[in-house]
């Protein structure tokens, strides 16, 4: 399957996920032929990831949380314009908690070179970071959580209280205005919830699809002031609305 094609079906579950379910008006979203959609969900529905109906599909119940791999593929120019927008809150020699998810991977890769202590659940940035000279590496151990590549459970909590940081890197499924970071596990948030204690500063990496979701069950309440970096697909008055709530907002230029 070609690396276009796997974007297209990630991004298909992301808007299933959001409740649209036509295939006219998904064709019309993704700039395809209605052919071509109905050809991606046949694909997606012999993975069990979708369950087709009358002139559209939806997800099935398994299916409300996509891979980090599928998210990898989906908004990649705004990630990669974020994490590097993010950077410029770095300074050499700081402690940074590195949450999961892929926004969070794409703004770790660019650490490689940085001098700094990481402590992180985050599996998949290992392989960049593990061997870079100047970075002190901290792994919290715990249970697998396989859909993000990360760790989590009491054994990430126990360590994780035993160790502070400057600025705790997150990210979420959704952001909304006075209720935090949306999720979909009560242990994601209360390792999320954690990291953001034992840190002076919280950064949120979020693209602008993600302000205002709240499809997820669970929630990590953010603490009164902290930072918000998301791409220029944010509006004015989304960014107004998180601003009033205390977020200083940093809008990342896309190239």
């Amino acid at each position: 399957m070609s690396m276009r094609s796997k974007e297209r079906h990630a991004r298909l579950l992301e808007a299933l996920n959001a409740g649209e379910i036509d295939v006219d008006d998904l064709a019309r979203r993704f700039v395809v032929s209605a052919s071509t959609v109905r050809r991606d969900l046949q694909h997606l529905s012999k993975n069990n990831a979708v369950r087709r109906t009358y002139g559209g599909a939806i997800l099935t119940a398994h299916a409300n949380e996509t891979t980090l791999e599928q998210r990898l593929a989906v908004q990649g120019k705004q990630k990669q314009a974020i994490a590097r927008a993010a950077i410029d809150l770095i300074e050499d020699g700081d402690t940074l908690i590195l949450d999961a998810g892929s926004t969070v991977a794409a703004f770790g890769r660019l650490l490689q070179h940085r001098r700094l202590r990481i402590i992180t659940n985050n599996l998949a940035l290992l392989p960049f970071l593990a061997k870079a000279p100047t970075i002190e590496l901290v792994v919290l151990g715990g249970a697998l959580r396989t859909t993000s590549m990360s760790t989590m459970g009491p054994l990430a909590n126990e360590a994780l209280r035993r160790m502070t940081a400057d600025h705790a890197v997150m990210s979420a499924d959704g952001v909304v205005n006075g209720r935090g970071l949306c999720e979909a596990d009560l242990e994601q948030v209360a390792l999320k919830s954690l990291m953001m204690q034992q840190s002076k500063e919280v950064i949120v990496l979020a693209d602008a699809s993600k302000l205002g979701r709240a499809e997820q069950m669970a929630w990590a309440p953010l603490p009164p002031r902290w930072t918000l970096v998301t791409d220029v697909g944010a509006s004015e008055e989304q960014c107004k609305r998180l601003a009033d709530a205390g977020a200083r907002v940093i809008v990342a230029s896309v190239r």
